[in-house]
């Protein structure tokens, strides 16, 4: 309570109701208030379970959760702010002996590509808004969240703007998840580590509990954004390094733009949980874990294979097989764990750029209200 401030004693069902919401581990926010409960320290803040109000943002305690919703919101990007004339001159072009138009196997990929993203995003917004959000009790990593929830919202408006603007088979397009099985597959592996924390009735505060919260964050941000789109990514980006759809892969990049800090925030939660609760990182919790990768691995090379039958220029499947191997073996040590593959090279260095392109070199223009968008990207 502030210094000279008259204590106020809530009495009878108000006090039961405070008791309840202080005693609680939910998380949520919306519990009763303690009036008489003190002022929260930075020294009661954690990552799940904590004690202190969700509601108060300050004092922060962990500065790089801040500084990730500060990028993301210096980001900021629309879909709409990028033409898609060129790209719809070339999907309506038949292909010809010179090679300037799109060949049957590009036209496979891109559509396959778009099909997975199309309801892949939303996938991941859902798992944020039902799970994440609710069970992580941290105040400037829920802010992040709700900064990540709006861009899976953009990235899901790219696609949509990309479908109507090729006039693409809307159906299929956005029934992919349902009809292609190596897609099905990669979702539906997805779904099984979120299904029972939309439970509302689902709580951390157990270690079977607080492990199954980990599994979860580990599914989404490691495996899925940190794994998945990465195949998708090279495909598009490949077609733009060879002038073809640069409106599709311009949005791509800002999208890799975005995923980067998704996948360090990830990667940074889960390695806090890990610090504040060192008995969830057991041995048989970390084979586990290995094991969900390895097998995340092999369902997006089947994805890379249904997706490039007979590959194209400069890309193919054997080649995305070596980028995940690389790319896992790189997850595998952001968490913590032993490289699963032996040593192996990056086929797209290129991707690399690309991702760790810093502001410093103009990936974004600044307009002249300082307000930090995607359209001044250059290639």
């Amino acid at each position: 309570m502030p210094s000279g401030a008259p204590a106020v004693s809530p009495t009878g069902a108000a006090a039961d109701a405070a008791t309840d919401a202080a005693g609680a581990q939910s998380g949520t926010g919306l519990g009763s208030i303690d009036a008489g409960g003190g002022r929260v320290s930075v020294s009661e803040k954690a990552m799940i379970n904590a004690r202190a109000d969700v509601n108060q943002l300050l004092p922060l305690k962990y500065g790089w959760a801040w500084e990730k919703y500060l990028a993301g919101c210096n980001n900021h990007w629309m879909p709409t702010e990028v033409s898609m004339q060129a790209d719809i001159a070339l999907w309506k072009r038949p292909a010809d002996p010179t090679g300037t138009g799109l060949t049957e196997a590009e036209r496979t990929m891109l559509k396959r590509n778009l099909g997975f993203f199309a309801t892949a995003e939303s996938l991941v917004a859902n798992n944020i808004v039902l799970a994440v959000y609710r069970q992580l009790t941290n105040p400037e990593c829920r802010q992040y969240l709700l900064r990540q929830a709006f861009e899976e919202a953009v990235h899901t408006h790219t696609f949509q703007y990309i479908c109507t603007s090729l006039g693409l088979d809307e159906g299929e397009l956005f029934n992919m998840y349902r009809e292609v099985p190596s897609i099905t597959a990669k979702d539906a592996w997805a779904l099984q580590y979120t299904q029972h924390l939309e439970d509302p009735d689902f709580r951390t505060g157990t270690p079977e509990a607080d492990q199954a919260f980990l599994r979860d964050l580990i599914a989404f941000y490691v495996v899925f954004e940190g794994m998945w789109f990465y195949t998708g990514f090279a495909q598009i980006l490949s077609l733009g390094r060879r002038n073809k759809m640069v409106g599709i892969a311009e949005q791509y990049q800002y999208i890799l733009r975005d995923e980067s800090i998704h996948l360090n925030f990830g990667i940074d939660v889960i390695n806090q949980i890990k610090i504040e609760n060192p008995h969830l990182w057991s041995s048989e919790f970390q084979a586990e874990v290995r094991q969900m990768l390895a097998d995340a691995c092999e369902l997006e090379i089947a994805y890379g294979r249904d997706t490039m039958p007979t590959g194209m220029l400069g890309l193919n499947a054997e080649q995305c097989e070596r980028y995940m191997h690389f790319i896992t073996n790189r997850r595998c040590v952001q968490i913590g764990l032993a490289p699963l593959f032996p040593d192996v090279d990056n086929p797209f260095p290129w991707m690399s750029e690309m991702m760790d392109l810093k502001k410093e070199k103009n990936f974004f223009e600044t307009r002249v209200i300082e307000y930090q968008t995607g359209s001044g990207l250059q290639w």
